[in-house]
């Protein structure tokens, strides 16, 4: 008999107290106690997209007339609260548990079932009503819905937050490279001075690795957009109705406003999870090139006085608590961190989709955990990065002349001219003396005066074949 507070609940391997608030039952109890592990719980919009799977299960086999009307209206309108959010607090696993996410779709299922029952006035835990497995999950096993319920997680993910976000960013990019088109700094290689080129053509390539960013992920979206719903247990369809995919397959488009269909192959879709392998890889390879427009602007900030310092970074914050009026790169310090933390994530990924054993790849929970992560990582660290560091950047103009005449790659434009051995020669005496290839080349009077001038213009030098 169940204390105050708790109920007894049942499934097949007997019976479970459970906390009489809890709408979650037996199944979910047993997955309490078996998984302590991190105490991350699953990401919301997983949790939506498993409502919208029963949701979209349900209507379906209403249709199909596999399910009572009076059943499936019920699962409809619960399913809708799971949708909403409102039930998230009886959403309560580990990240960390069976391989293919059984216990979390026992939750939705025990969640939805015990609501749905209290639609039709019915106590929790009793099951004549509506079934966990019988009615909510009725045409369905864990190894198609999990699967599934990944690819939609995303896709709402990818549509909602990064897209919205790596455009915010592009067009902040964009902006700056046409504001900056004009001041024209010293190019480096290497980490050594190199011949010049303009901070608007800079900021234009950093624009151009976020739009061909933009559409990775779009080429990713398509490959998520296969559902495995229909397979059923190993992808053969067992117990599910042969229409029944593609019905829920049209309902989840509609609810996501995405082009979704059924899997072309439930075999690959079930025992491989490539698709999200793939997704995880474009966002990889997003997080390197975050890290890599942060880590330059870091650099071409650093200072102020005594690094380069050709633009100015926005102060958002004081930067240290020993040293007064130090103020650091805190937001492309933080978008670092996220693209490490990206990075991480895809090789757990990429891990876990060498486990796809036989019919079943065994590591869905933590991969589409780390999937969702690393979209809303890079979808926030975006709009973090564009509002609070890109559009505020401004350019030093006059640090930027002085660092290209000082520079000894001036010499570069002077070599199909003078020769290759020359002009190093020029540009080691000017290293050697502390004078400017400018000053050397008109002491030694390698060329007229306009006509070194006229080698010796930085802004054609970043246009060969043009002047300003």
């Amino acid at each position: 008999m169940a204390s105050k507070g708790l109920r007894i609940e049942s499934d097949s391997m007997g019976e479970m107290t459970v906390p009489s608030h809890a709408y979650y039952g037996a199944q979910t109890a047993r997955a309490i106690e078996n998984f302590p592990i991190s105490g991350i719980k699953k990401h919301g919009l997983l949790v939506q997209a498993m409502g919208m799977i029963k949701q979209a299960a349900a209507e379906s086999n209403m249709e199909l007339g596999l399910i009572s009307k009076k059943q499936g209206r019920a699962i409809v309108k619960a399913a809708q609260e799971v949708i909403d959010g409102k039930l998230d607090d009886h959403f309560v696993l580990d990240v960390f548990q069976t391989g293919s996410g059984t216990s979390t779709n026992m939750n939705t299922n025990e969640v939805i079932a015990n609501r749905a029952n209290e639609i039709l006035g019915l106590k929790k835990g009793n099951k004549s009503g509506v079934h966990p497995n019988d009615h909510v999950n009725y045409g369905q096993s864990s190894n198609d819905v999990y699967p599934t319920a990944i690819h939609v997680s995303a896709i709402l993910a990818i549509d909602q937050f990064l897209i919205p976000g790596l455009k915010n960013l592009h067009k902040s990019l964009a902006s700056k490279a046409r504001q900056f088109d004009k001041i024209v700094k010293i190019g480096r290689t290497h980490l050594q001075d190199a011949t010049p080129v303009r901070l608007g053509q800079e900021f234009s390539g950093y624009a151009s690795m976020i739009e061909h960013g933009i559409k990775r992920v779009e080429s990713a979206k398509e490959e998520l957009s296969e559902l495995a719903i229909g397979g059923t247990a190993v992808g053969t369809g067992i117990n599910t109705h042969p229409k029944f995919a593609r019905l829920v397959a049209k309902r989840l488009s509609k609810m996501t406003k995405a082009k979704l269909r059924e899997a072309d192959n439930h075999f690959e879709a079930q025992g491989s999870k490539d698709a999200v392998v793939q997704a995880s890889g474009s966002l990889k390879t997003l997080a390197v090139s975050l890290m890599k427009i942060a880590n330059d602007i870091r650099w071409l900030g650093s200072g102020p006085r005594c690094g380069i310092g050709e633009i100015l970074i926005p102060p958002v914050q004081p930067g240290s608590s020993i040293m007064p009026g130090k103020v650091n790169p805190v937001i492309p310090e933080a978008v670092c961190q996220v693209a490490a933390q990206v990075i991480g994530n895809d090789l757990t990924i990429t891990v876990g989709g060498t486990f796809g054993n036989f019919e079943l790849n065994v590591m869905m929970p933590v991969k589409g955990h780390n999937l969702l992560q690393s979209i809303e990582l890079i979808a926030r660290s975006s709009n973090v990065f564009a509002d609070k560091c890109i559009k505020g950047i401004k350019a030093d103009k006059q640090r930027c002349e002085e660092m290209i005449e000082k520079s000894l790659a001036m010499c570069t434009s002077l070599a199909p001219v003078i020769g290759y051995d020359n002009a190093a020669a020029i540009a080691k005496e000017a290293y050697a003396t502390g004078k400017t290839v400018r000053e050397v080349a008109l002491e030694k009077k390698v060329l007229p005066a306009a006509k070194l001038n006229e080698l010796l213009d930085p802004w054609s030098m970043t246009e060969p074949g043009t002047k300003k």
